[in-house]
């Protein structure tokens, strides 16, 4: 049996259409249309400080002004280095109405990463934490940053919070940082007390570049994937529509997941912007901070990772708070285990279904429907205007039911390419297709299963990890002849990183010493969690090391284990 073309809208529910109508507008035409119609409705919610619509436009307008007046233009871009706070909020709407293009940076980034995203992207300006000054300034001669912004989760804290939290920085951080303004660097604070609300010219048409949004690179070396005004509002619509039943309620956004990942900031951040929700805003995930949250705060959606849902059911007070306020969830950046799917619907009395998405693809493709069908292992159905399909790994032509091949995906979220790599452009693309990397099939009615993935893209705790990047870092130490990073199975991350490693004769070196060299240079995610020494790796006739061999080889010590 052949595959059949949109066989999967069967299952869409009657109240989602096959296609649907997106308005050709631009980000910040949607904020600015939702601050008309909703002034006073509350846009978000940070530990304890609220601010309305209203306030927010207002405040981004200000930070826009400022951008033009330092000489930020048209197409230039922005770096935002932050957790999910309201100026990550408001930076990057700035930046939109400023005409920019944003890059979301990992505030998580070490030095040399931080430098090849600012150098690649050729930002000008960022907006970062004060406790990352001290890392931009160390990369600023080496980019094209001319001004530097800095802000302190302080500025956004109800009082008397904050006036303690200098105090909880040092304890926590060991330092507080003291920014001193000049032509160059800037206060946050300062420019939004300085500078006037006007309104701004500047033409931006809807398919013009919103965001270049940094993934891993199968080299090694991250690169900006190009994100059109359209991609990110049709990909929000879609998720709108599926979420079909909150429609006409007032919904209320948990922004757990992070605003530099793309999947946090297509379903938190411009799902609020385009659809009036209010968004509970987390610096950093804690299962604890976050029960409390979802109890006091009481959402309605909640986009997470498995990881994320898991803490939450392994919390040892997870009875104590009420989270039955939570009516639909859709789990992705790793696979959503069936007891924690039970589980998590079991304690909240809503539904959480896995879906699927990359950078690429502006977050969403596919998903399991909500209230409807679902499958177990199966990531789900193609959206509305959304094409899937499987592409023989043996012929390069449409896969028969149920074979399996590389999963591809056509639709109005999809990137236009990588900024300033044609070569990876031209691998990328088929005949208009975006080829995922991925290993699939679909069954005979429409649903699309994960079985591999054709790069060795790590995914651990649902952040993606390129070996290569941290094979890079390993082969700087001296001590190092051989090492291969591969991912490994792991209860709680899904995945997480294990490094083999071997030394140069005479050489001696331990795991510690290995781990402390790492943290050096890598984001904390991206280290190794395991290393494992050995006399030799692996390798093919003409000398490439075998890194399947090894992932095998754990996945066998598994079996055994269970």
């Amino acid at each position: 049996m052949e595959q059949v073309e949109k066989i999967w809208t069967e299952h869409y529910p009657k109240e989602v259409p096959k296609s649907l109508k997106y308005e050709e507008k631009t980000m910040q035409e949607f904020l600015k249309e939702t601050a008309s119609k909703m002034p006073e409705k509350k846009a978000l919610h940070f530990l304890g400080k609220e601010m309305t619509f209203d306030e927010l436009y207002e405040q981004a307008l200000k930070f826009a002004n400022f951008l033009k007046e330092k000489g930020f233009k048209k197409g230039d871009t922005a770096s935002i280095m932050l957790p999910n706070c309201p100026q990550s909020v408001i930076g990057y709407f700035g930046v939109f109405l400023a005409g920019g293009v944003v890059v979301q940076t990992n505030p998580l980034y070490m030095e040399r990463e931080l430098e090849h995203q600012l150098v690649d992207s050729s930002a000008t300006f960022i907006l970062c934490l004060d406790l990352l000054y001290p890392k931009v300034m160390n990369v600023k001669g080496k980019t094209k940053i001319e001004h530097i912004i800095v802000t302190s989760i302080k500025d956004y804290l109800p009082f008397p919070k904050n006036l303690i939290y200098p105090y909880i920085q040092k304890k926590q951080h060991g330092i507080v940082v003291t920014i001193e303004e000049d032509s160059n660097t800037h206060k946050l604070k300062s420019i939004l007390k300085n500078y006037e609300a006007h309104e701004l010219s500047i033409e931006v048409s809807p398919d013009e570049i919103a965001l270049l949004q940094y993934t891993g690179g199968t080299t090694g070396l991250s690169k900006g994937v190009m994100l059109t005004h359209n991609n990110l509002t049709s990909v929000t619509t879609m998720c709108h529509h599926w979420l079909y039943k909150n429609n006409d309620k007032e919904n209320i956004v948990l922004g757990i997941l992070p605003f530099f990942h793309v999947y946090g900031l297509s379903t938190v951040l411009n799902f609020s912007a385009l659809y009036g929700a209010k968004m509970i805003l987390l610096p950093k995930f804690d299962a604890g901070d976050a029960l409390k949250a979802i109890d006091k705060h009481k959402p309605t959606v909640f986009p997470g990772a498995p990881t994320i849902f898991i803490a939450l059911l392994n919390h040892p007070k997870i009875k104590d708070y009420d989270l039955t306020s939570i009516q639909a969830c859709i789990s992705g950046s790793a696979p959503l285990p069936l007891e924690v799917q039970e589980q998590f619907e079991k304690v909240s009395g809503g539904r959480l279904v896995e879906g699927y998405g990359l950078t690429e693809t502006s977050a969403v493709a596919l998903a399991n429907t909500v209230w409807e069908k679902r499958k177990l292992g199966s990531i789900g159905i193609p959206f509305p205007d959304t094409d899937g399909i499987i592409f023989s790994m043996e012929t390069g032509e449409p896969a028969k039911v149920n074979e399996i091949g590389e999963i591809a995906i056509k639709g109005p979220q999809v990137t236009q390419g990588y900024w300033n790599r044609p070569e990876e452009n031209e691998a990328s693309f088929k005949d208009g297709w975006f080829l995922t990397g991925d290993l699939g099939y679909v069954d005979e009615e429409g649903f699309f299963y994960i079985v591999d993935r054709k790069k060795d893209m790590i995914i651990a705790g649902g952040y993606n990890i390129y070996p290569r990047e941290i094979e890079e870092v390993l082969y700087e130490n001296s001590k190092i002849l051989e090492a291969v990073a591969a991912g490994v199975p792991d209860a709680y991350r899904g995945e997480t990183v294990k490094a083999y490693i071997v030394l140069k004769e005479g050489e001696e070196c331990t795991e510690e010493e290995l781990d402390a060299f790492c943290r050096k240079h890598l984001a904390a995610y991206k280290v190794p969690r395991i290393y494992e020494f050995r006399d030799e790796l692996p390798k093919t006739a003409v000398g490439k090391i075998l890194r399947r061999a090894l992932v095998d080889e754990e996945k066998e010590k598994q079996k055994k284990v269970n």
